[in-house]
């Protein structure tokens, strides 16, 4: 992704001196999929300037990419169009799809309010904070995935093989992977097998801000589109299976000093070598877990994962280098040092699951009490600790209930994520499942 200050007219000429023909225009919706349309080179810089139009419920559709009431977008509005501005700091090429760049877009209404709901919306005000607070956000997001054959739907191999050198690049999806993302801004920096067959977890740098959200928005929709066009589906599905195990997303954040770049949850002198300003954010993302969970596990598929003895957290605690708490702090005493909220799944919508980390440790921080020392042995096996929602809408609920943190996030964001999540909620209770059917119809 371009990291620099490039005019419309700078990038346009220099893709077509690179021989790029077309660009999309793309949106990130509430899911952190890619809505787009795709512009011949000869026109991008008039609808650089004008906004392109584009349906205005677009951003808060379903996961059935169907349209829900009451999410302000629609109805509200008579269905209006938004108008897409493009980020030029996104601008990067496509080096999956042929002669394609790209620009990462923000919708706003044609008086120029933006959609304040939008997921890049919410993750910008998070970032806006912090940087009135005096920091900077750094931020990477760990995202596991699996590979299936795109006709049968199975995985490619089976058995367990977490780290095997064989199966790092079993299938050529990752070879591609590893290939092409840097080319697209993605720097990828390690690669592997995970414990279900078939599955990988690719990690990449972190970065600054929206940038964090803006490269795995490009690393999770780029992976699906290199799989597809190898004949494979790649999906980020939290626990397509039953019997395996499931896909999460670890948050990785620290803050900087915005003025002198110094990270502010180090402190040598400590004994666990995190500072006050640290042990403060990790209170917070405690305090909030429960609301945040709704944006870090976003559909009724992700709480299959949140079960003990899967590394996955199963209640709301924190610890040093502890992979069953909520909160791992990683303190290699250097500039490293960092928090890793273990909450995410792969369903996470990247700018969402960063923005409820965020909000969460900047509420810790302005209330100013360090979280508590973590109890000895592993978290999950403590009773002391409160226990995580059980369902999308218990989590839904606690959002809601949460005064400071929705404030924060967004009184839009608010109703327009809650509305659309408790339809898809509701569409799965009125789903008749297999397991009812293989239950209950014989026999009974």
């Amino acid at each position: 992704m371009a990291a620099n200050n490039a005019s419309i007219e700078e990038l346009v000429r220099a893709w077509r001196e690179d021989g790029v023909r077309y660009v999309r225009f793309e949106l990130p919706d509430l899911h952190g999929t890619s809505r787009s349309k795709i512009i011949p080179l000869d026109h991008v810089e008039s609808f650089s300037a004008t906004g392109l139009n584009l349906y205005g419920g677009a951003v808060a559709l379903d996961t059935a990419s169907s349209v829900v009431g009451g999410t302000l977008y629609n109805e509200e509005v008579l269905y209006a169009d938004q108008r897409l501005i493009p980020d030029l700091e996104t601008a990067s090429v496509v080096p999956w799809a042929e002669s394609t760049a790209r620009l990462i877009c923000d919708g706003y209404w044609d008086d120029g309010v933006p959609q304040r709901a939008a997921p890049r919306q919410v993750l910008k005000r998070m970032v806006e904070r912090a940087d009135e607070m005096g920091y900077l956000v750094k931020a990477g997001l760990e995202y596991e995935f699996y590979v299936m054959d795109g006709e049968t739907g199975e995985p490619t191999f089976g058995g367990v093989h977490v780290f095997n050198t064989i199966r790092n690049t079993y299938i050529p999806v990752i070879g591609q992977v590893l290939d092409q993302m840097p080319l697209a801004g993605v720097d990828v920096i390690t690669a592997n097998s995970e414990y279900g067959p078939s599955q990988f977890e690719i990690n990449y740098s972190p970065a600054l801000g929206v940038a964090a959200g803006d490269v795995s928005f490009t690393f999770k929709n780029g992976v699906k589109e290199i799989a597809r066009q190898l004949g494979y589906n790649a999906t980020f599905m939290t626990k397509p299976f039953a019997d395996q195990s499931a896909s999460g997303c670890h948050v990785h954040v620290s803050l900087l000093d915005k003025d002198t770049g110094e990270n502010v949850f180090l402190d040598a002198g400590d004994a666990d070598g995190l500072s006050g300003i640290c042990r403060q954010y990790v209170k917070g993302m405690l305090d909030h877990a429960s609301a945040s969970m709704a944006m870090l596990a976003p559909s009724v598929n992700c709480y299959h994962r949140f079960v003990p003895h899967h590394f996955a957290p199963s209640n709301v605690s924190w610890g040093v280098e502890d992979r069953t708490a909520l909160v791992r702090a990683k303190n290699p005493r250097d500039e490293n040092t960092h928090l890793e909220n273990r909450l995410g799944t792969g369903l996470s919508n990247p700018y969402l699951a960063l923005a409820a980390v965020v909000a969460g440790g900047l509420l810790g921080i302005e209330a100013g009490i360090p979280a508590a020392p973590p109890g000895e042995g592993p978290a999950e096996s403590r009773p002391e600790h409160d226990a995580l929602p059980g369902s999308l809408p218990e989590a839904l609920d606690a959002l809601e209930a949460d005064s400071s943190f929705s404030e924060l996030l967004g009184s839009e964001f608010i109703q327009v994520y809650c509305a659309m999540k408790r339809n898809e909620a509701q569409r799965f209770r009125e789903h008749v499942t297999d397991w009812e059917r293989s239950e209950y119809m014989e026999v009974y």
